[in-house]
């Protein structure tokens, strides 16, 4: 394996501050935040975040599966939140994403959504969750999501917009969930590829998000450690 292929190209990122009001221009109503002057609309920044070492993950959708399960009571691939993507036709490691939400510092979903449906709740911790009675399925939190894929997924079971709530809310599965919890994602990962932080990570760039959570051993195996 080639050097080239084992390193990963690295944006410049910006490092958002750890201050617990973060700003953003919006233009529409967004419940838990505030008006500040020059229409800029204040909203708490998230305690709880999701890090993936793509590297590290082998694809084999373990997480998704758990997901679903917590959240539905079934093992469904479409009904999970956090998103494997794997493409044959890449070389290593670009052959692999895992697609989780990033919980963001300025939430365009949560500003693009027309009811607050998508908010940032309060009582957990400030994460960004839908509420399923107030959506009515107009998708626009999955338009205005930066990302591709997009975030926020459908439920096409139930015809709602759904995100990873870091399990605050999971009927099938029996344990606290939240910032102050544990994440089904997390405790089932054989590889230990998905990890959870209170510390708000890098906004800009992917390096923020996907890190490294391999340790020596990886190297026996003729896996870089970088």
């Amino acid at each position: 394996m080639s050097e080239e292929t084992r390193k990963t190209s690295r944006r410049n990122f910006l490092k958002v501050g750890s201050a617990s009001l973060i700003g953003i221009s919006i233009g529409s109503l967004f419940p838990g935040g505030k008006w500040l002057e020059n229409e800029v609309y204040a909203v708490k920044a998230s305690e709880g975040y999701l890090l993936v070492d793509t590297k590290k993950c082998q694809g084999c959708s373990t997480c998704m599966m758990a997901c679903s399960l917590a959240h539905h009571g079934k093992s469904s691939l479409s009904l999970a939140r956090i998103q494997v993507q794997q493409n044959p036709y890449k070389p290593f490691p670009e052959d692999l994403d895992i697609n989780q939400c990033r919980q963001c510092a300025f939430p365009a979903c949560a500003a693009a959504c027309p009811t607050g449906a998508l908010h940032a709740d309060k009582k957990n911790g400030n994460v960004r969750l839908v509420s399923y009675d107030k959506c009515i399925g107009c998708q626009k939190c999955m338009e205005a999501c930066p990302y591709e894929p997009a975030r926020a997924v459908w439920n096409h079971e139930d015809k709602h917009a759904q995100k990873c709530d870091l399990c605050v809310n999971t009927p099938f599965w029996k344990q606290k969930g939240g910032p102050d919890g544990l994440q089904a994602c997390v405790e089932v990962c054989p590889l230990d590829a998905i990890k959870f932080t209170k510390e708000i990570p890098a906004q800009a760039g992917e390096s923020g998000y996907n890190v490294n959570l391999r340790g020596e051993e990886w190297a026996k195996f003729g896996w870089t450690t970088e």
